[in-house]
């Protein structure tokens, strides 16, 4: 859940935020929940719906980078892995309908019917929606 939040989101601190949202409303409506098996579509589900909430109703804060602590300073000034660095910018850059199917299913584990499933969708419109992740990707890493 905190994975999938945590891609959604592109912020740590969110994504737990949106989790701790998520238990909640998931504990209170448990009585809701059918079938045991399908308990990880519908969790994962919750979370996209909170995480949609969490944007709807709160306003992002910003930083004055000229206040900063010589530690937060420092991050800034790190040199991180440019390949991966590169990869999740273009993974972010992604429309949200092509990086959700593409995260359900690299990061999650999602076969394309579950993932048809948590987004509502037919297979087809998962299978195309994946395609076109990849070759957006390919063209976006191939041409930095």
């Amino acid at each position: 859940m905190y994975r999938y939040a945590a891609w959604l989101s592109r912020d740590t601190a969110v994504a737990e935020d949106v989790v701790q949202e998520a238990l909640l409303r998931a504990w209170k409506s448990l009585d809701a929940l059918r079938d045991d098996g399908a308990a990880k579509q519908w969790l994962l589900t919750i979370v996209r719906r909170e995480n949609a909430r969490y944007f709807e109703r709160r306003r992002l804060e910003t930083v004055d980078i000229d206040n900063l602590s010589a530690s937060q300073a420092a991050l800034l000034a790190e040199t991180p892995n440019e390949e991966l660095a590169d990869l999740r910018e273009a993974i972010f850059g992604l429309e949200d309908d092509y990086r959700e199917p593409l995260v359900l299913q690299v990061l999650m584990g999602y076969s394309t019917n579950e993932i048809a499933e948590t987004m509502g969708l037919k297979q087809g419109a998962v299978l195309t929606r994946l395609h076109r992740a990849r070759n957006k990707l390919k063209d976006s890493v191939a041409l930095e």
